[in-house]
């Protein structure tokens, strides 16, 4: 069977994986959830108990969560080497030393953003009080990811890899939650400007708009949330 990669929409972080997949270039399908309406419930936890996306179903139908658990799956069928390096170099250091920064502290710190704007029984003051330690944060790994972008075209080269899918599902929360003046990041702008402009990119992003976009022909298409819980639920 073909992998089937549960990707998040709106603005989910798993956008990147289906921009991953899409340019290795092998057979997969996806399945598209609504964390708004499909993910907080109990049917939805016997694919997930954390109810969060990502989550890969693999080629052998096991249960596969976390980004980097399902970037390392991914690439360790990456044969081409179309979003990874070899394996003990030091270009694979850096890729994985980059998706390890963008995927813990730069990722966590809209947590309180987050929390502030999904509250059930809004409370002004504890919301003024995450929002302003969460733009806080924000602002301060913003410091740290344009201090560690080179002159490369990418995150850890001159081609697109796995350390670029990461962030770019993740990037875009900054306007989303004006946390940041995007004009203080000026290798920052420019770097999200090359990624989004990567014919993969741009597939996955048309996927999670709900669009048909031409892609590489690696997607088998999409198949339904509950045909996914009903097969291959705990």
């Amino acid at each position: 069977m073909e992998p089937i990669l549960l990707y998040g929409f709106p603005a989910g972080s798993s956008m990147g994986l289906v921009a991953a997949f899409e340019r290795v270039g092998q057979p997969y399908r996806l399945c598209r959830v609504d964390m708004l309406a499909e993910m907080k419930n109990d049917a939805y936890a016997r694919i997930n108990g954390r109810q969060e996306t990502p989550v890969l179903i693999t080629d052998e139908g096991k249960v596969l969560t976390e980004t980097m658990a399902i970037a390392a799956w991914l690439e360790a069928r990456d044969s081409e080497r179309r979003v990874s390096f070899e394996q003990h170099t030091p270009e694979a250091d850096r890729m994985h030393q980059l998706m390890a920064f963008v995927n813990t502290g730069f990722t966590a710190a809209f947590s309180p953003l987050w929390v502030a704007l999904e509250m059930a029984s809004p409370d002004p003051a504890l919301q003024a009080t995450l929002r302003d330690f969460g733009r806080k944060a924000v602002t301060e790994r913003h410091d740290r990811l344009e201090a560690m972008i080179t002159d490369t075209d990418f995150l850890a080269g001159d081609r697109l890899t796995l350390a670029d899918t990461t962030l770019i599902g993740v990037a875009r929360w900054a306007e989303y939650h004006e946390a940041i003046d995007g004009a203080a990041y000026p290798k920052l702008a420019a770097l999200r400007r090359r990624i989004e402009a990567d014919p993969a990119v741009r597939y996955a992003l048309g996927v999670e708009d709900g669009e048909r976009p031409v892609g590489s022909g690696a997607c088998l298409g999409h198949v339904p949330l509950a045909e996914v819980i009903e097969r291959y639920a705990a």
